[in-house]
């Protein structure tokens, strides 16, 4: 007869303390962290390289989430995420992050391309981790809610705009369309170039007064993610749980396979050199990265080109990145791309009611329209509402607060060619108009 071997009490309650984490800092390693940290900002020995932001970006970030995640209600509704975007940027504004950290992400973001790393990995990983069947059904479909969601919030947003004195080109141009726009690099700035030149008015006043409608559509879209999360949990007969379609099986189940360090290897490394065959396509076409690196990944698994140990393997990378990786990222995004005057100068009570009936017009669409084109209401419209999200990182946000990171596929349609085609029309409509 076997019997269990005795440790004794001191090593299993430290065992217990060390399996004890905040995100995934094991709980006697956070003190540590804080204190070496601290000592290298006042030394001015923090450096922006890989292997020091590691633990700058878990520290700051997991803080953040767990911070947001203790709030009474508000911590089931997205206030991780918000927490671990937001915060950070009113720390940086308020000079309470010492300049040294705030330096050194902000360095660490602009020469490391952490974003679309995170986006690679998690597209490639969600997609390749696909049934064939899942994808041609989930992709044809997907575009029901989408343009059913961008009509009636267009309506909504002009309409409420209107009512309450903004306008309703006004409201059209320089609130609906920027939200709808696909984020500040593939949306706002576009915007405001094509906006001076077709409106002879100053590009940097312009692009001011689109910025924050993206950032507060963003922000109400993470808040309504939230809720449609909690709503599967109370109603789960309406959700997928990151399916689309009610005849899915659970991404990667479908095979057997070997999953090891060396295939989860060779799938982090097929995603990276996907994006950039993304990258080069775009110096080629103009196509952006991440929708060539989409559209490779999906020719990959139509066509069956990976084999079902990569398969598995990419979806253990996924996994990873969304569970590792997310907040550090949505740390970053705070830290180094969201300026705090810009997201309270929105704050006009008209625009913040024409921001948020247009977001919730959008989900509130995607949601019906989802329901009526048989994929599940709540996931469908988690995807919808990233047509309302500040490009990849609104993605990411948005996901993260609806527990969804596995629809990042669908989210890059919605975000990456829905905003390219509002974007397009928009400037082509005033051309006409001109």
């Amino acid at each position: 007869m076997s019997q269990e071997p005795d440790h004794g009490r001191g090593p299993i309650f430290w065992w217990r303390l060390v399996d004890t984490r905040i995100g995934i800092i094991p709980l006697p390693l956070y003190p540590l962290l804080v204190a070496i940290l601290a000592l290298l900002v006042a030394h001015g020995t923090l450096k922006p390289d890989l292997t020091t932001m590691i633990p700058v970006l878990a520290l700051g970030a997991f803080s953040c989430a767990e911070l947001g995640r203790r709030l009474p209600l508000l911590g089931r509704i997205g206030a991780p995420a918000v927490f671990a975007t937001f915060l950070p940027s009113f720390l940086v504004h308020q000079g309470w992050l010492p300049h040294a950290v705030t330096d050194a992400v902000t360095q660490f973001a602009r020469s490391s391309n952490f974003l679309y790393l995170f986006i690679a990995c998690i597209i490639v990983g969600s997609i390749l981790g696909m049934e064939r069947r899942v994808l041609i059904q989930g992709l044809a479909r997907i575009f029901i809610p989408l343009l059913a969601g961008t009509l009636v919030a267009g309506a909504v947003g002009m309409s409420v705009g209107a009512a309450l004195g903004l306008g309703a080109l006004h409201s059209l141009l320089f609130i609906v369309v920027p939200i709808m726009g696909g984020g500040i690099g593939e949306g706002a700035i576009p915007l405001s170039i094509g906006y001076a030149l077709l409106l002879h008015r100053d590009q940097g006043e312009l692009f001011a007064t689109i910025l924050p409608p993206v950032m507060l559509g963003s922000l109400t879209a993470i808040i309504l993610a939230g809720a449609l999360y909690q709503l599967g949990r109370v109603r789960p007969m309406l959700t997928g749980r990151g399916r689309l379609r009610p005849a899915e099986a659970v991404p990667a189940a479908h095979h057997p396979a070997t999953v090891g360090p060396a295939s989860i290897a060779a799938a982090g490394l097929t995603a990276v050199t996907l994006y950039l065959a993304g990258t080069l396509a775009q110096e080629l076409s103009g196509i952006p990265a991440p929708v060539a690196m989409l559209l490779a990944a999906v020719g990959l698994t139509l066509l069956r080109g990976v084999s079902p140990d990569l398969a598995a393997s990419s979806e253990v990378v996924h996994r990873f990145f969304a569970v590792a990786i997310t907040f550090p990222l949505l740390f970053v995004i705070g830290v180094a791309m969201t300026p705090w005057d810009t997201l309270m100068a929105a704050l006009a009570p008209a625009n913040l009611a024409t921001i948020v009936a247009t977001v919730g017009a959008m989900v509130a669409t995607g949601f019906v329209a989802g329901r009526l084109a048989g994929l599940y209401p709540i996931d469908a419209a988690i995807v919808t509402a990233c047509h309302s999200g500040q490009g990849g990182t609104g993605d990411v946000a948005i996901l993260s607060a609806a527990n969804r990171l596995s629809l990042m596929p669908f989210a890059q349609i919605a975000t990456r060619i829905g905003g390219a085609t509002v974007v397009t029309l928009t400037l082509l409509g005033l051309t006409k108009l001109g």
